[in-house]
């Protein structure tokens, strides 16, 4: 008999490899996905627009958290990853000519080609020494998108025409946020799902492995530089999908969405959400996308009794976002989905504390 979770106890593997555990859980997913399904109807086109950045950005963190917070392996080349996802995408399909899904998949295998790459370092390197080689890769791919002027045709950013899936074209302003909200809710449920299943299979849990012991993992059979690698394309790929959605849903590429704001942006969200967890990754994004427009609005809220909050409202993010970082960091290093399981335990053993 094994236990995943307080008070949860599994009497077989079948058992123990479901997603899914208690009543409780179904119930909430049923909520989740009755809420998720309402939200077009009930939010207006801004903060619609904002759900979607975070449906994008959940692609995105489930990507790097396969890497680091499963693998162990630490990047800080995520803005150069989505780039490449952005540019590739969009000079297939506009300038080339590719069906936008085909052109969005291949973005995905060219962004795992090249984040295994990158990757190379990581069969030599570890911790910090291994964060210095992806930044690397983040400021050689930020190079190239800002001097090769053949990738923008010297305009210095690329156009990208709207969105066509099979012959259908998301329509104009009025339904465009709806539409595309239909389209990133079910490709961030794709990716959640896939990567909750990889876990579940020997080449997650090798990643696992590799983290919590290399050493240990070589001896008992893994292949250590073909788990990192791995890790590598895999998370690359997820990022690149995340990037080539970028393109298509703003319409406009250029180098200012890709910088090392945009990598450490993501390894916050990560971190505040939780390291190796899937969920978290969710609670991540969700938490750092909103973040900077919440502080917007509480400066809006605020504008007459504290006007410096509006006036220096750009410092007020950046200080507010380091903050949130060195307090997690302190109090809950495994971010928001401890908090979560925390606040279940709580319920689930009421009146006990344990």
């Amino acid at each position: 008999m094994a236990a995943t979770a307080t008070g949860i106890h599994h009497r077989s593997y079948t058992s123990e490899l479901r997603l899914r555990a208690t009543r409780a859980e179904y119930f909430r997913l049923g909520l989740m996905t009755v809420l998720l399904l309402i939200l077009p109807f009930v939010l207006d086109n801004f903060w619609l627009s904002q759900a979607n950045l975070i449906l994008i950005a959940v692609i995105g963190a489930v990507g790097l958290n396969i890497l680091v917070g499963y693998t162990g392996q630490i990047s800080l080349g995520q803005g150069g990853f989505l780039a490449v996802g952005a540019y590739s995408s969009a000079i297939l399909s506009d300038r080339i000519g590719l069906p936008t899904p085909l052109a969005i998949l291949v973005a995905v295998l060219l962004t795992a080609a090249v984040g295994t790459f990158f990757g190379l370092p990581g069969l030599r390197l570890k911790g910090l020494y291994l964060a210095i080689a992806t930044l690397a890769s983040q400021m050689i791919i930020e190079f190239v998108i800002r001097r090769w002027d053949w990738l923008t045709l010297g305009q210095g950013y690329l156009n990208v025409e709207r969105l066509n899936l099979f012959g259908f074209q998301i329509g104009g302003r009025q339904v465009f946020e709806q539409q595309w909200y239909w389209v990133l809710l079910v490709l961030a449920v794709l990716t959640v799902l896939t990567a909750r299943n990889l876990f579940r299979t020997g080449l997650g849990r090798s990643f696992m492995a590799v983290r919590d012991q290399d050493i240990a993992a070589e001896a008992i059979g893994v292949n250590i530089p073909r788990a990192k690698l791995t890790a590598f394309a895999v998370s690359s790929g997820f990022v690149g999908l995340a990037g080539a959605l970028t393109a298509h849903y703003s319409e406009v590429v250029s180098w200012e969405k890709f910088t090392l704001d945009v990598s450490i942006l993501y390894l916050a969200m990560i971190i505040v959400g939780g390291l190796g967890s899937i969920a978290g990754a969710v609670y991540g994004a969700i938490f750092m996308t909103m973040l900077p427009e919440l502080i917007r609005q509480l400066s809006l809220g605020l504008g007459d009794t504290l006007p410096f909050l509006a006036d220096e409202l750009p410092a007020v993010r950046n200080a507010v976002f380091g903050l949130v970082i060195i307090l997690f960091l302190i109090l809950e290093p495994r971010g928001l989905d401890r908090i979560w399981h925390r606040i279940k335990d709580y319920f689930r053993y009421w009146p006990f504390r344990y």
